[in-house]
């Protein structure tokens, strides 16, 4: 610039012009500039042009001097104006040297910046196009701008170029995607604004089709709209709404397994309006994708079970998490356990596009060839459809997992659980061969899952735990039971499994050995009963609590008869002579008093069958670790000499408190509805002469209590013999007259209850004397 032959054809009063600080001189230059450019396109010296434009740019834009650089810019846009419609040959060269001046230290500078692009872009018009993703660039870090007055002056120009990207048909999208991919991670409110409103535009130019490209912006738009400024928020909550409506008018062009996991993490933000938003699209999701979404369940299933525990505070939240959890349930069908999973992937149907489809997700589609997105693995494949079926796969083993981690974190809901538990037992439903794979690992955490605060929940895990208890797949081959539970068994109080044939289970035979009037139940029967007992051995106040509360579920969900005969069979066996003392006692009162046990109750009753003889027995031997249990179940099965013979064997015991306040219970039972056939039969007394018997045995047993008052009173209600004889004695009597079961050894019967108490009064006298030592060592 210090001598005038470097920067001809500008003469040197429009260099001085150019570098003044009076911004009218340097327009005067400018217009200078603009009749000189004019002369050269007349004469079609282009040469001349390029030198103009290079001196403007290299001796005055990009000059140190801050005049000189205003000078430049001015000059540029002088420039172009001139140039008119051949502007688009020098874009390159006039744009470039004002984009450096966007990053300039004055604020002045970057606003006649701005004004010089505004001028080039809006004589240039489409022709800036090749170049939309440098000026982009720019604009997007002016929006961001301190200065006031350059953000608006780039806001005008940004209004300038979206009005050129919309008229125009010639927009390089693929080009500008990994710039907006990049730039949509700003933090800075203003860049996010720029960003959003572009998002906008193009997703509004019918030419322009962005739904192909939203696997690469979807993340950056939900970071987008946990914005602090609440009209940001309300701008990509409009973006996304648009997206969504697309998404739902176009389903078969929609890359649902590229956004999958995108949503499943959003579902777990912090923010309500983020996990809102992204648990709607995941409705959406997996209603119009259909079982595309199966391989994420997992994912999925991380992301909503949570959400069903939210209280009213998060409502909606929760309202649409229940809705994807329903619908993804509903993806499983039983092909899936037909399925190889040895197999990167399988046959499938293809996703529905309709209502139709959605409740019929086997269905494939009609019609024309559609275009999906699948995922093997971590790689994704397209794959093109049309009555064919597409390719996924039931990540089975993922889902039992998250499904167990929800149910183990004892911080979680109550809901959660519920919804965790109908997930098992959906999948039992669907796939039990494939869930049974993973039932070992799964029982532990189902028994634990019993002392659980909630009613409901027990109720689900009951009925996950009868299904895979009854269901014929869990029928394991011989020799291969299931696992003897020693993993979930340790400690002290173990419960034998009975190893006798003809009780409930041997190595020999699958499963539970059943009478032939009640259902088989699988090899998992046993080893639940098994290890129920040992839960309500080892936590005492679940039996209290809950224990009559859980068998008579059972007895509704699986046969009372089953459940009644194994567990008779293991307490026979148990040596914890206490606990098996108090667990006959609640089976003795559960199967007096209990709806859900009348018919077993009828069957005990008459002893007509040898199935019911043989329960009797059964029973009947672990009933003896209890006498006056023992005694009721004689009283049930109408045995009353028994009853009587067992009554006499009650002097040789030894009475206590806990002894006589449950003699106290069974004469208020025998007051029950349950015994209206036993107080019936006190009429013939001829003919029940020992249950008269009995029940005075019992009376001389109770001190002078209510319930000896109670019983006394009955006993006076007994008929005198002589008055109770008819006129007419050459009639057979038709009074029905009970007498022992001939096919019952009754005085094996009595030996064995004496067996049972002798070892009852050993283990006391035993407890007795430990108490007695510990007493002298706390002495001492």
């Amino acid at each position: 610039m210090n001598a005038e032959r470097d920067l001809s054809p500008l003469t040197p009063g429009v260099v001085r012009a150019l570098t003044d600080k009076l911004y009218e001189k340097r327009k005067v230059a400018a217009l200078e500039i603009e009749k000189l450019v004019r002369e050269f396109v007349a004469q079609n010296n282009t040469s001349q042009i390029k030198h103009v434009i290079q001196i403007l740019s290299q001796e005055f834009a990009l000059s140190q001097h801050p005049h000189s650089r205003k000078g430049g810019l001015i000059g540029l846009a002088a420039c172009s104006i001139a140039l008119g419609k051949d502007s688009g040959l020098y874009l390159k060269e006039l744009i470039e040297p004002v984009l450096t001046c966007f990053n300039d230290a004055d604020s002045r500078l970057r606003y006649y910046a701005c004004e010089a692009l505004y001028n080039i872009v809006k004589v240039a018009r489409g022709s800036v196009l090749p170049h939309f993703n440098v000026l982009f660039d720019g604009l997007s870090k002016l929006a961001a701008d301190p200065d006031p007055n350059v953000k608006s002056g780039s806001e005008l120009l940004d209004r300038l170029l979206k009005d050129i990207v919309t008229e125009s048909n010639q927009f390089d999208l693929v080009g500008f995607i990994p710039l907006l991919r990049e730039r949509i991670y700003s933090n800075n409110q203003y860049a996010r604004q720029f960003i959003i409103s572009w998002i906008l535009v193009l997703e509004s130019v019918p030419d322009i089709n962005l739904l192909d490209y939203l696997p690469e912006i979807l993340d950056g738009l939900f970071q987008i709209l946990g914005d602090n400024s609440k009209e940001i928020r309300k701008m990509c909550e409009v973006a996304l709404g648009e997206f969504l409506k697309e998404i739902k008018k176009n389903p078969s062009s929609v890359k649902f397994a590229e956004m999958a996991n995108i949503l499943v993490i959003h579902c777990q933000a912090a923010d309500d309006l983020i996990q809102l938003t992204a648990m709607c699209w995941m409705r959406e999701f997996i209603q119009l994708a259909g079982r595309v979404m199966l391989p994420y369940s997992s994912g999925i299933l991380t992301a909503v079970l949570p959400c069903l525990s939210y209280d009213d505070r998060k409502k909606n939240i929760k309202e649409v998490a229940n809705v994807c959890n329903q619908s993804l349930m509903k993806l499983v069908i039983p092909e899936d356990d037909e399925m190889d999973e040895a197999k990167p992937s399988v046959t499938i149907p293809a996703e529905p596009t309709s209502e139709e489809n959605l409740s019929k997700p086997e269905a494939g589609i009609t019609g024309e060839p559609q275009l999906v997105w699948a995922s093997r693995g971590v790689r994704k494949v397209r794959v093109m459809f049309s009555r064919e079926r597409i390719q996924v796969t039931l990540n089975l083993d993922g889902i039992v997992q998250v499904l167990d981690y929800h149910l183990s974190d004892t911080s979680i809901g109550m809901m959660t659980r519920i919804a965790v538990l109908k997930w098992l037992y959906h999948l039992y439903i669907k796939t039990p061969r494939k869930m049974f794979r993973h039932t070992d690992s799964l029982f532990p955490i189902l028994l634990r899952t019993l002392s659980d605060e909630s009613d409901e929940v027990i109720l689900k895990d009951l009925e996950l735990l009868a299904e895979i208890a009854s269901s014929p797949a869990g029928q394991t081959e011989e020799g291969q039971g299931p696992s003897d539970g020693s993993d979930v068994r340790p400690g002290p109080v173990e419960l034998h499994v009975p190893a006798r044939a003809g009780q409930l289970s041997s190595s020999s035979t699958k499963g539970l050995e059943c009478s032939p009037s009640t259902p088989t139940m699988n090899s998992y029967f046993y080893k639940f009963m098994i290890n129920l007992l040992k839960r309500f051995s080892s936590e005492r106040k679940l039996l209290e609590t809950r224990g009559a509360f859980i068998i008579r579920q059972l007895c509704l969900l699986l046969n009372a008869e089953n459940i009644f005969h194994s567990m008779a069979d293991i307490l026979l066996r148990e040596e914890d002579l206490k606990f098996a003392s108090t667990m006959v006692h609640t089976l003795n009162t559960i199967l007096l008093t209990s709806s859900e046990l009348f018919q077993l109750r009828n069957q005990l009753k008459d002893l007509k069958t040898p199935e019911s003889r043989n329960l009797f027995c059964c029973l009947y031997r672990s009933w003896c670790h209890n006498p006056v249990t023992t005694v009721s179940l004689c009283f049930l099965t109408q045995n009353y000499k028994h009853a009587y013979d067992l009554i006499q064997k009650f002097g040789d015991l030894e009475v206590t408190v806990d002894f006589l306040t449950e003699v106290d219970k069974l004469v208020q039972l025998i007051e029950c509805p349950i015994f209206t056939y036993l107080r019936l039969q006190l009429l013939d007394v001829k003919n029940n002469p020992y249950l008269i018997k009995a029940l005075y045995g019992l009376l001389m047993l109770l001190p002078q209590s209510s319930a000896f008052q109670l019983l006394s009173h009955r006993l006076q209600c007994v008929p005198n013999p002589e008055l109770m004889q008819t006129t007419d004695n050459t009639k057979p009597s038709t009074t029905f007259k009970r007498t022992a079961s001939p096919n019952i050894d009754y005085t094996e019967l009595l030996q064995h209850f004496e067996k049972v108490q002798n070892k009852h009064l050993e283990a006391r006298h035993q407890r007795a004397g430990r108490a007695e030592q510990l007493d002298r060592r706390v002495v001492l």
